[in-house]
Parts: C-alpha cells; sequence; structure tokens
C-alpha cells in the first residue's frame, strides 16, 4: 500500500466526510442498528458515535491500515465493544448467520468485487437480519450517467478504487429478498458524486 493510499487518502476522507450533511445522513441511518453488527468499510471511524445504545457489539473491517490508525481514538472513546479486522470485504472469513445487523456506508463503490462482498454480507447475517447501507453511485439521470462513467477511471484513481457509476439498488436486490431503498441527491455534493441510495435490506427467515 503506498503513501497516498495509506496516508494521504485517509486524512482526505475524514476531512470530507465529516461534513455536518454526512453525519446526519448517518445518524438517521444507524437509528435502528441493534444487537451484535458488522460494519464493512469501517473507514475512520466516522459512524462509531452515532451507533445507539442497542448495539452489543461492533465488529468492523477495514483492510486500510491509514484508516485504522485514525480511528483508533474513536475506538477507545467507544463504550461499544470495538473487535477490528482488516478482513476484505470479498471475504470475511466470518461464521455464517452470526450477526444481526451489517452496516454499509459509502464503500460499495471501491470494493473490486461489490456483488462478491454482497453475497458475504448475506451469508455472515443470521435469518432475518438486516443490511443497512447509504451510498453513492449511478444517477437516474441520463447526462449525468454519461459525466459518471466518464470521470468514472480517473476518480478509481484519485479515489483509491472508487467508481460512481455503479447502480447499487440492483446490486443489493441482486442478492437479498426484500430491499427498501430511497434514492436522492446529496446536499452540497455535485451531481456526479452526490446521487446516493440509503436503504435496508433483508435475509428472509429461514
Amino acid at each position: 500500500m503506498g503513501v497516498y493510499s495509506s496516508v494521504i487518502f485517509p486524512r482526505l476522507m475524514e476531512l470530507s466526510m465529516s461534513s455536518e450533511s454526512m453525519t446526519g445522513y448517518r445518524q438517521q441511518l444507524l437509528a435502528k442498528v441493534s444487537g451484535n453488527v458488522l460494519e464493512i468499510g469501517f473507514g475512520t471511524g466516522l459512524n462509531l458515535p452515532h451507533y445507539p445504545e442497542t448495539v452489543n457489539a461492533l465488529t468492523t473491517v477495514e483492510p486500510n491500515e491509514g484508516m485504522n490508525a485514525i480511528a483508533q481514538k474513536r475506538i477507545e472513546a467507544s463504550p461499544i465493544n470495538v473487535n477490528t479486522t482488516s478482513l476484505n470485504g470479498e471475504a470475511l472469513c466470518l461464521p455464517d448467520e452470526s450477526f444481526d445487523n451489517v452496516v454499509c456506508t459509502w464503500t460499495l463503490c471501491s470494493i473490486p468485487n461489490a456483488e462478491k462482498a454482497l453475497s458475504e454480507v448475506y451469508r455472515v447475517l443470521k435469518s432475518g437480519g438486516k443490511f443497512f447501507f447509504i451510498e453513492h453511485g449511478l444517477s437516474d439521470e441520463q447526462t449525468i450517467q454519461t459525466w459518471q462513467n466518464r470521470l468514472t477511471p480517473i476518480q478509481r484513481i484519485v479515489g483509491s478504487g472508487c467508481r460512481l457509476n455503479r447502480k447499487i439498488d440492483q446490486l443489493v436486490a441482486d442478492v437479498f429478498d426484500e430491499v427498501a431503498v430511497e434514492e436522492f441527491y446529496a446536499d452540497n455534493l455535485p451531481k456526479i458524486m452526490g446521487y446516493f441510495y440509503q436503504g435496508i435490506a433483508t435475509k428472509k427467515q429461514s
């Protein structure tokens, strides 16, 4: 992992993802999360202060050592029992049906094989468990889509693999049995980066 990915990029993400509007989206998404929770793409730990008291334990997945280093202070200050891992989202190496909820925020854009990662999320969720997500992705406007497709090769370089043009709702629906998702443009972001998908997907009861 180079200096940009491990040192510069984590600090850029900490700065850009800690705005008031992004904090509001986090609080809204996490309000009903509970039990034994897995978070894919923990980043610098910006979600951690917003988990409700109903969360008993949190396991985090974050392969970027620079992100984990910044997150450490938040982990130490949290009342939640946090187990940090550097696992790959495409190969979680965790037991089947071991989590009540899984959380993923602004992460599916940068996982090379998002389909495999979502299959892993489904596998580790308990029967009836829920996947809480908020992601940016492909707009529903053709003109914005054109620019997203044009700029994605550049974004993948400067954004550590981030893609602007993934259709998140379809990716999730291809794996999960029930999906409720809202699509909207985020406040104070360019349309090419600010088309958000926020939702909850449910694993069927066995």
